[in-house]
């Protein structure tokens, strides 16, 4: 039997705390490599204090309302997995939905929406189907939903149950569907205010963009609970990510990293893969991070197709993107999707490119 390596202080990565106060022994990693959901368990994952500690801590309140809000791939579903995680710890269940695995076919209309919901939801719990003895016409899909909720679901468990609903943008493009559901929420969440049995149910709502269909603002969810915004890393976090890669880096090496990427999570994980595994220099990134070459070639080309799959948006980007430094005042609904996509910053009724590789590459392709 070969005996394991011996680790020098200098080798040990030391992950985040996950649940309690359980300390994970330090371990030698090797660098992962970025795409979705970051692991629970990953030394990979950096914080942004105080948003997880207060999001833990706020699922674990009678009528919990978290609201995480974020461009793509900044990590909303890493949070959200997190959240997820310590409540799990402390005996509540927990059941996630992510709306880009709907089948389009289920928004055909409201009744048939709210019934795969129940019966989605139903099954993550292990609950046998019963919507056929709670539906009745009469009453209308919301009461009917309502009432699958309250008198056979939730009386069926004993401990909170979280419920996640990520990527629920996906409901904005049906407008009908989303006024209804939205509302339902709303009055999901009220009820748990004042009646024991939906005391039992916490949200958690992750959207990518402002919510641009027009709500009444008593019969919305997302200006209710706690909002979380996840910002960009900022210097110390890159340079600490940078550290669990093994790379020992100045602030002048952080810099100059962030001033092709910003502090864009997605774009410097990539980076501080390929840094810390010596494909290329932090010199030679400077140079073929915008080009078809360049280790982001599949990421700009994936939002250069989606650009382009929208004369609009294409256009829009276009025009950000040749202003030079300054900033560009666009319709609103444009602004917010560019914004959903991670492209550009808004600032006010501005905006103007999230990163400098953005502006190089979008500025020779659009």
């Amino acid at each position: 039997v070969v005996p394991p390596p011996v680790l020098l202080e200098d080798d040990w990565i030391v992950p985040p705390v996950l649940g309690g106060d359980r300390i994970v022994p330090p371990v030698a990693v090797e660098p992962e490599l970025p795409g979705g959901q970051v692991d629970v368990a990953s030394p990979f994952y950096i914080e942004r204090p105080p948003i997880e500690e207060r999001c833990k801590q706020t699922i674990l309140q009678p009528s919990a309302l978290i609201r995480i809000k974020a461009p793509r791939q900044m990590g909303k579903t890493s949070l959200m997995a997190r959240i997820l995680h310590g409540a799990s710890s402390e005996g509540y269940r927990t059941v996630a939905l992510s709306f880009q695995l709907i089948d389009k076919a289920v928004f055909s209309n409201l009744d048939k929406f709210l019934k795969w919901f129940c019966a989605y939801v139903g099954r993550e719990l292990r609950i046998p189907n019963q919507l056929e003895d709670y539906w009745d016409d009469i009453f209308g899909s919301k009461v009917n939903c309502k009432d699958y909720f309250e008198k056979y679901l939730l009386a069926q468990i004993e401990t909170p149950l979280i419920l996640a609903l990520d990527e629920i943008d996906r409901v904005f493009e049906y407008a009908d569907i989303a006024e209804d559901f939205f509302g339902l929420l709303r009055a999901w969440h009220e009820e748990s205010k004042r009646r024991a049995i939906w005391k039992k149910l916490r949200l958690l709502v992750v959207h990518s963009t402002e919510v641009y269909i027009p709500m009444n603002i008593n019969q919305s969810p997302f200006n209710v609970g706690l909002p979380v915004e996840l910002p960009e890393f900022n210097l110390e976090q890159v340079k600490d990510l940078a550290g669990r890669h093994n790379l020992n880096w100045s602030d002048k090496e952080v810099e100059d990293l962030m001033a092709i990427v910003g502090g864009h999570p997605y774009l410097v994980r990539v980076a501080l893969y390929h840094l810390s595994r010596q494909d290329l220099s932090l010199g030679e990134l400077g140079e073929t991070a915008a080009t078809e070459g360049g280790i982001y070639s599949d990421h700009l080309r994936r939002h250069l197709w989606n650009l382009q799959e929208v004369k609009e948006l294409k256009a829009a980007m276009k025009e950000v993107v040749n202003a030079g430094n300054g900033k560009v005042q666009l319709k609103g609904m444009l602004a917010f999707k560019l914004d959903s996509l991670g492209l550009v910053k808004l600032e006010g009724n501005e905006c103007y490119p999230r990163c400098e590789l953005y502006r190089q590459y979008f500025r020779l392709h659009l």
